[in-house]
């Protein structure tokens, strides 16, 4: 039975923050993720070149040496392990998983929030700080995304969760409990 993308990002991600943990780096390797997330978001078909059967492993190989060759120690033998299981695609779901761990570990979440219009910095940190309160954590670090569609409010998507507060959503209900 093949796994689905998601519980091998789990799977992954887990096994590396737990081997982070035993070396005692796990902020090293996470820095060294952020990187990886970064090239990724360079060259958004980096995943899916690595791991295409269509490709010969010759010419794989010579793209997943210029990706190793900035990394070091445990980070340079997880990338030959997820590129050796063809699993390279599925890169950014481990990175997401370590990502979460690390943030339960720092009492740290992270999310996205979503306006309508840019939030101010003092908005962003009140945001967060009622968010870090309401998820229970110490801290919280969102990215403001600005979408008009959702008029006004604030959607909050952290640790696997979705708040949302938005115009839109309370509009939406709204027109429910008017069409009963």
């Amino acid at each position: 039975m093949k796994l689905d993308k998601y519980t091998v990002g789990k799977r992954y991600g887990k096994a590396l923050f737990n081997l982070a943990m035993e070396e005692q780096a796990i902020e090293d390797i996470y820095q060294q993720l952020l990187s990886l997330r970064a090239v990724y978001a360079e060259l958004p078909d980096l995943g899916n070149i690595l791991s295409d059967t269509r490709l010969e492993p010759n010419e794989k190989r010579v793209v997943m040496d210029k990706l190793v060759c900035h990394y070091q120690g445990t980070m340079r033998n997880f990338l030959e392990v997820v590129f050796n299981y063809s699993r390279m695609d599925d890169l950014l779901l481990m990175i997401d998983e370590y990502e979460h761990r690390y943030g339960e570990y720092k009492g740290l979440v992270t999310g996205v929030a979503t306006t309508a219009v840019p939030l101010s910095e003092e908005q962003k940190v009140q945001l967060e700080v009622k968010i870090a309160q309401h998820l229970g954590y110490g801290e919280a670090k969102l990215v403001n995304k600005v979408d008009p569609s959702i008029i006004g409010g604030v959607v909050v998507e952290a640790n696997h969760q979705v708040i949302d507060g938005s115009i839109g959503k309370q509009l939406e209900k709204i027109t429910r409990l008017i069409k009963k």
